[in-house]
């Protein structure tokens, strides 16, 4: 019993175990695999009590928590006591990047809210799926680089959404990720959610996703931590045991702990010469209201 006991306590040391984030020898960040077995998943996106229902679950907490974070951050960015900043209103007007928008859950919620959303994916399905749910809804102004035939967009819609089938190396390069519509370079939020450990080159990822972060904006990353629980629930019960996730969705190895996305983003840019292409670096800063804190990157 005993000697289980520590094999138990060794085993859940080493799971998680800090170990950096290292970039690898190439530079693309696209894992064949993930986009193809996400693909074959795209007509499910929808579906409430289907595969990604918990993702469905988890979007209005997630929404909630964007909100309230840029509210705080305004509130004490604020030269008075902000006490006009209300986190229903915070997106209205802002630029958005959704990185890895999949069907389209989050990029639909944050567009609804006022924000100029641009949802990307390096899966063709997912954005066709993505654009067709969206064009159902007349309250958007859509665009979209899927083939699928969506509606004209029109200027009179108010809530702004664009969908690209392209990746965050294509938005960073020197041309367009589509003929047809202009997007931003940089934007006021990102967000990434539950797309880190699906990537190749994480190290390589996230630097493309500050990079595509405007000066004093924001970066928003969900993952899934290395730890057992995470691998009880995420892999043995999700997949094996309740069949509600597709078996091979998750990775248990690519899971990040968020001392290693901590230690990171302490050390980011690596050097000069890694720094964005506009020349900035993020720069450390600590904020005190009251007895409030909070250290920026």
């Amino acid at each position: 019993m005993h000697s289980s006991r520590r094999a138990l306590a060794l085993t859940t040391r080493l799971l998680r175990q800090r170990r950096p984030i290292h970039a690898a020898a190439h530079s693309s960040t696209v894992n064949d695999a993930e986009i193809s077995h996400f693909s074959r998943l795209s007509s499910e996106w929808w579906d409430e009590s289907g595969e990604f229902s918990f993702l469905h679950r988890m979007n209005p907490v997630r929404v909630q928590f964007i909100q309230e974070k840029l509210a705080e951050i305004a509130r004490d960015e604020a030269p008075n006591d902000g006490a006009h900043i209300q986190p229903g209103t915070i997106l209205k007007g802002l630029d958005v990047l959704d990185i890895g928008c999949g069907g389209g859950l989050l990029s639909e919620s944050l567009a609804r809210l006022g924000a100029r959303t641009v949802g990307i994916d390096a899966s063709e399905a997912n954005i066709a799926i993505a654009s067709l749910h969206a064009s159902s809804d007349p309250s958007f102004r859509l665009s979209s680089s899927a083939t699928t035939s969506i509606p004209h967009p029109s200027s009179s819609r108010h809530n702004s959404l664009t969908y690209l089938h392209t990746t965050t190396s294509a938005l960073l390069g020197a041309e367009s990720p589509s003929a047809s519509l202009t997007v931003p370079r940089q934007y006021d939020v990102v967000t990434s959610l539950e797309v880190l450990e699906h990537v190749s080159n994480p190290a390589h990822f996230l630097s493309e996703c500050c990079s595509l972060v405007k000066p004093g904006g924001h970066l928003f990353l969900s993952t899934i931590a290395r730890t057992p629980l995470a691998y009880a629930l995420t892999i043995l019960f999700a997949e094996h045991i309740s069949g509600k996730v597709s078996k091979g969705t998750h990775t248990f190895s690519k899971y990040v702990n968020p001392e290693e996305l901590l230690d990171f983003f302490k050390d980011y840019p690596p050097s000069p010469e890694a720094r964005e292409p506009s020349g900035l670096s993020r720069v450390r800063r600590h904020i005190s209201r009251g007895n409030r804190q909070r250290l920026e990157v």
